[in-house]
């Protein structure tokens, strides 16, 4: 795969003829800014590939428009139009003024009724599109703290000014299920700090009847002691921030019932040093599942709870590992036997999935093999068959599967390149299938899993066309251990002449979950550098040993010391670089975000004469700082692995700055909280070295809105001022 798409990059750049007419036609292209590149950009919507945005109604498939509802004929892709904003308002007696605005958020929840659920006006309205009429409203509670609806029951559930409430489906009057919420007691909204595949707090039966939910009681919590400098007088407005090592908060798991008025709590023991997540519901609604884990996070267990009782039922499954157990997924029962689910595991070293029955024995494993389930798409249930996305066909790429329950059998669904992204109708026979390559912006077919026919549908035009594209290529080198493959991607300048040296940057950011390279158009490459390529520079990006979708041993050669196997295995790609006669080994600068941060200034003081420029953003600088959920997963606590924390800190590195850093955070940054950045600096001050520093006042983790703009501009301008 890895030649195919280098050979590929090749034959396009020879397309383009030879080099004085290449020259001569690059010197004619436009040129980017940033207001064309970046998310935060005014012509950046202009400036990335064209979509459709696509929903099922049923095996219906349904392109929603601004103005227009249109149905898609799946074996041609022949649009008619289905229903307009005119006649929405129409039926409804509004105006524009008063009434729809806007198509692009109606959903179709009853695959067997001519229904459209649509947001506008405060409300939630339940449209017959036949009838030409309303059929149900309810007062919108999404613009609150957290809100969640059940389209069975169609009542809500929501959290507003710190308390729970429900909104029952029949207009009655909203009932107030909790009084003492506040910031130290939170209700119904994501907790654990999002990790675990955490990202909400509420969940309904399914049929509506009974709401599980989270309350965390944070009251133990140290506060960080943000500020706000917007008032004239700032203001304290600390968060609860739970450092590694520290007192964590205490979570536990609510069953309000819709028939009885009560409420009850999961009798799942003392709360403390625990976590409890993935919250499942059986079909029946009668049974809660949790995956359950000790504060080590070695221990995770799949327990049930009775719903009417809060009693614990079972332990259906135990998973330890030596280092880590990572569970990121609930449970998902078989649309077609109640008796049976599935369960995912990285356990054979890889992230697979398990047929489980619900008396806790395992039947069988549907997949395996040395590569990942990167997620579950949904069941064909005439086939009685799972959908998935996975990395099969090649580490960075995506594509769809169709497994077998009965026989374990995999089936392609699409055409095997680049990286795809499904939308599976309610029987899981079609699929609108989203799809990039390197080459390709965007392609969207509908694929018949019956026939296996792949209807094309939409061709994204390419939004760069008439720019300076730089080039764009793919391959791989060997990880520090020798035998391990690590994929990099390159950009370099739209007029790149291989008899000249460049200065070159390498972009890093090589932390857990998260990769940069991959078969996505421009093999995944962040605007950022093709504006840096604009300019000159050579962009060099890998994703090294603890990145994602590489299976267990990959991500786990990190553990107890963060960042030093993910520098050797850069230092790796800087040799390959130094390899390369048109790198300037002597301008050589490293830029990361978060973790990239943490990397940036690890590589920069570790090896103070191999980096010229760096600059850090939001970074990590000692892991005693950060949050107890991923900073005890990766390091386990200060006080048993004093050690690797000590290895691990930059603050004694201060001393080894030699090259230019600029130190860039969000002045309220509430996942990499400030102290980090300013005690580094005040390190530095210790050791007479110089790092620059700026601050977004009233910022967090990332900059927002055009300030993206300005950030990589300055960002931009310190590699022209020092490396260049």
């Amino acid at each position: 795969m890895k030649s195919r798409y280098i050979i590929g990059a090749l034959a396009a750049m020879l397309a383009l003829g030879t080099p004085n007419t290449m020259a001569q036609e690059t010197a004619e292209m436009k040129e980017f800014t940033l207001e064309d590149l970046n998310f935060g950009g005014t012509n950046y919507r202009n400036m990335i590939p064209g979509n459709r945005w696509l929903t099922w109604w049923g095996d219906q498939l349904v392109r929603l428009d601004v103005e227009e509802c249109y149905l898609v004929d799946k074996k041609t892709g022949k649009e008619t139009v289905l229903f307009t904003v005119d006649d929405v308002n129409k039926w409804l007696g509004c105006t524009l003024d008063n009434g729809l605005r806007a198509l692009y958020n109606a959903t179709f929840p009853y695959s067997d009724q001519p229904l459209v659920l649509l947001k506008f006006g405060g409300e939630r309205r339940l449209v017959d599109f036949e009838q030409k009429k309303q059929v149900w409203s309810q007062c919108s509670a999404d613009e609150l703290q957290a809100s969640n609806f059940n389209t069975v029951s169609r009542h809500t559930a929501y959290v507003d000014g710190d308390q729970l409430y429900f909104r029952p489906a029949d207009g009655g009057k909203d009932i107030q299920l909790t009084t003492d919420g506040s910031r130290e007691i939170v209700y119904g909204r994501s907790v654990h700090r999002d990790e675990f595949g955490i990202h909400s707090g509420l969940f309904w039966s399914p049929d509506g009847m009974r709401l599980a939910f989270y309350r965390m009681d944070q009251s133990m919590v140290t506060d960080y002691p943000q500020v706000n400098l917007f008032p004239r007088i700032a203001t304290h407005e600390p968060d609860k921030y739970p450092m590694a090592g520290e007192t964590s908060h205490e979570v536990t798991v609510g069953v309000y019932d819709v028939a009885t008025g009560k409420t009850l709590y999961l009798k799942a023991g003392d709360p403390k040093d625990r976590y409890f997540t993935n919250v499942a519901w059986s079909p029946d609604s009668k049974t809660i599942y949790m995956l359950e884990l000790n504060r080590d996070q070695n221990d995770c267990r799949l327990v049930s709870y009775d719903a009417a009782t809060g009693e614990r039922t079972s332990e259906l499954y135990r998973e330890t590992d030596e280092k880590y157990v990572e569970p990121q997924s609930p449970i998902l029962f078989l649309p077609w036997d109640d008796s049976k689910f599935v369960l995912q595991s990285q356990k054979d070293g890889y992230n697979h999935l398990y047929l489980f029955d619900t008396e806790g024995n395992e039947l069988r494993q549907l997949t395996q093999g040395q590569w990942v389930v990167m997620d579950v798409v949904g069941f064909n249930t005439k086939n009685k068959s799972i959908i998935i996305s996975s990395n099969e066909c090649s580490p960075i790429q995506c594509n769809t599967w169709e497994v077998s329950v009965k026989s374990g059998k995999r089936s392609l669904l699409d055409n095997g390149e680049g990286w795809h992204t499904p939308k599976l109708s309610s029987s899981g026979r079609y699929i609108a299938d989203s799809y990039q390559t390197p080459e390709i912006p965007r392609n969207i077919s509908i694929n018949d899993a019956k026939t296996r026919k792949q209807t094309a549908y939409y061709t994204s035009p390419n939004p760069w066309e008439g720019y300076k594209v730089p080039q764009f290529s793919c391959g791989t080198i060997k990880a520090a251990d020798g035998t391990t493959d690590l994929y990099w991607r390159m950009v370099r300048p739209a007029d790149f002449d291989e008899t000249k040296k460049y200065p070159t940057v390498v972009y890093v950011y090589g932390g857990p979950h998260a990769h940069n390279v991959d078969a996505r158009w421009n093999y995944g490459s962040r605007s950022w550098e093709t504006y840096m390529a604009q300019k000159g520079y050579i962009l060099f990006i890998l994703d090294n040993r603890g990145s994602e979708n590489r299976g267990k041993a990959f991500e786990q050669a990190t553990f107890r010391h963060l960042g030093q196997e993910e520098m050797r295995d850069q230092m790796c790609g800087v040799e390959y670089l130094k390899s390369l006669p048109y790198v300037d080994a002597d301008r050589i600068g490293v830029h990361g975000w978060s973790y990239g941060g943490f990397m940036t200034i690890s590589l920069m003081t570790n090896y103070p004469d191999v980096f010229k420029v760096g600059v850090a953003g939001g970074p990590v600088i000692d892991w005693k700082w950060y949050e107890v959920m991923y900073g005890e997963r990766y390091m386990d606590t200060p006080q048993s692995n004093p050690e690797g924390y000590a290895q691990c800190s930059l603050l004694p590195k201060a001393k080894n700055l030699k090259g230019k850093l600029q130190i860039i955070t969000g002045y309220n940054d509430p996942t990499v909280v400030p102290q980090h950045c300013l005690m580094f600096i005040e390190e530095c001050i210790k050791a007479g070295t110089q790092p620059d520093f700026f601050a977004y006042p009233g910022e967090g983790h990332n900059m927002m809105g055009h300030k993206s703009v300005h950030l990589h501009e300055r960002i931009t301008q310190y590699f022209e001022d020092y490396l260049k």
